[in-house]
């Protein structure tokens, strides 16, 4: 009788367990969701303040950018809801077919891709815009770079068994990102992936030798061409060039300057009248500083640490090695690529032409980062505590 009584007990116990595990997980979820669903509003307001006078000289609507981001955005939410219902657990068994395809887009807009502003990054599809593939390489490299760490973790101690299929990974998109160029990508990807790394039961020795070599590699990239060059010394002194190499920064620091704590105003934006180049892209954050002030923009910075703590505790809390690192690696591409873009636009880093996610005008940007937001969200469904794991 008491062996049936503690039975029914540790039954109860186990159901109630259950529920509360789901509920937490539906809580951490919707943590994640909300300063994304807020930053793309942001994002929808900023880009048809910032994009009415180019869409109005350029296609006689000032609502033209505006309209197709709606439609990107649209389109993006049914890639999130989409990835929030496909198990994580797939791309273990896709990692080394979307790295291929990673690598075949690449080499592709090289052969085929249209050049802006001295970079060969798009591929156009007529009247469905462009195609950016450097941005669907983040998530091919990052579920590549987990799916070996974890296949190889009992194998990781041996320094060639971690470091020839970094390398090559890293090595082969490297290069060939190089090639458009697109240095701000490359250097998101290289980031990304050294915080899988990290995770990883990979000796932080062969991780620490793995990531000087690459910082190594990367400073002589950045000094190797004029145009780095130039961009690396613009950086130090926009002022010294402010009508040549230094003039977006030094417009875009105006900007950020005109707009005091509180703004000039919604829509009252001086930078977009074509003073500031890219306003509605790679520079939105300072039309939204302009118009909002330092307010505004400490509103946008505050909800991209929300999601990267949010993002690190979803990492944290999945079920297994590689749903740990491929969640490490897209909260820190996330959490980067704001890093890297906000940086340039306040003159602490070079210029990249690095969009801000959620925020930025861009079809493929957004796709792709509404679409690991959504992988996020499957793997908090799946979360399980520490306690339990142990």
């Amino acid at each position: 009788m008491t062996a049936g009584v503690t039975s029914i007990t540790r039954a109860r116990a186990a159901a109630r367990s259950k529920t509360e595990q789901r509920t937490t997980n539906a809580r951490i979820a919707t943590l994640l969701l909300v300063p994304i669903a807020i930053l793309t509003v942001i994002g929808l307001g900023a880009t048809m303040s910032a994009s009415a006078i180019i869409g109005k000289e350029t296609y006689d609507d000032k609502f033209y950018f505006f309209t197709s981001q709606l439609i990107w955005v649209g389109l993006g939410i049914v890639v999130l809801v989409l990835a929030t219902r496909i198990p994580y657990q797939w791309y273990r068994r896709l990692a080394f077919p979307l790295f291929l395809l990673s690598l075949v887009g690449l080499v592709a807009v090289l052969q085929i891709g249209v050049v802006r502003g001295g970079s060969r990054r798009w591929i156009e599809l007529g009247s469905f815009g462009s195609l950016q593939p450097s941005e669907f390489a983040k998530f091919g490299v990052i579920a590549f770079l987990a799916m070996v760490m974890e296949k190889k973790e009992n194998l990781l101690t041996d320094f060639w068994h971690f470091f020839v299929p970094v390398a090559a990974s890293l090595g082969l998109v490297g290069v060939l990102m190089l090639k458009q160029p697109d240095l701000g990508t490359t250097l998101v990807i290289f980031g990304a992936a050294v915080v899988v790394l990290m995770v990883s039961a990979a000796p932080i020795r062969h991780v620490f030798v793995t990531t000087v070599a690459g910082i190594g590699i990367g400073a002589l990239m950045a000094v190797a061409e004029p145009y780095r060059r130039e961009r690396v010394l613009s950086f130090l002194d926009p002022f010294n060039d402010k009508l040549g190499t230094g003039w977006q920064v030094v417009q875009s620091q105006l900007a950020l300057g005109t707009g005091g704590v509180f703004g000039v105003g919604l829509g009252a934006s001086r930078a977009r009248w074509s003073f500031l180049p890219n306003a509605h892209t790679d520079f939105i954050f300072a039309i939204i500083g302009e118009e909002t002030g330092f307010a505004g923009g400490l509103i946008v910075l505050v909800l991209f640490a929300w999601l990267t703590v949010v993002g690190v505790a979803i990492s944290y809390r999945a079920p297994d090695r590689f749903g740990r690192l491929l969640a490490a690696g897209l909260v820190a591409w996330l959490s980067l690529q704001a890093l890297v873009n906000i940086g340039a636009v306040v003159g602490a880093v070079p210029v990249t032409g690095m969009p801000l996610p959620f925020v930025s005008y861009g079809g493929s940007a957004l796709l792709t980062v509404m679409g690991a937001a959504g992988i996020l969200v499957n793997v908090a469904r799946q979360g399980t505590s520490q306690a339990r794991r142990r």
